[in-house]
């Protein structure tokens, strides 16, 4: 199975940032269960990673991996379309399909 690789991209300590860092991980526990590699980066302590990214809003989670690569703006509340945006949810419905 293909790792994860998801980069959440926040700015500083602020409610918006720790929502969406929560969520990232609810979900990433939920649906990928261990096959991720999650890492959070702010932008206001590495503003050239955010700048090379091309990063314009935050929160902003990027599926690096695996290809293709994806974008979600926003705190990622809403599962499905979080799912949806990274090309995970047919993941989750084969997963659900063999009985996992």
């Amino acid at each position: 199975m293909n790792k994860f690789r998801l980069t959440l991209y926040v700015t500083g300590h602020t409610p918006r940032s720790e929502k969406g860092i929560r969520n990232l991980q609810r979900i990433c526990a939920e649906e990928l269960q261990g096959t991720y590699e999650m890492t959070v980066i702010d932008v206001l302590e590495q503003p050239q990673l955010a700048e090379d990214q091309k990063i314009l809003a935050t929160p902003t989670l990027v599926k690096e991996l695996p290809p293709p690569l994806r974008r979600v703006i926003g705190d990622l509340s809403d599962t499905e379309k979080v799912l949806l945006g990274l090309d995970i949810a047919a993941l989750a419905d084969r997963n659900e399909r063999k009985g996992k």
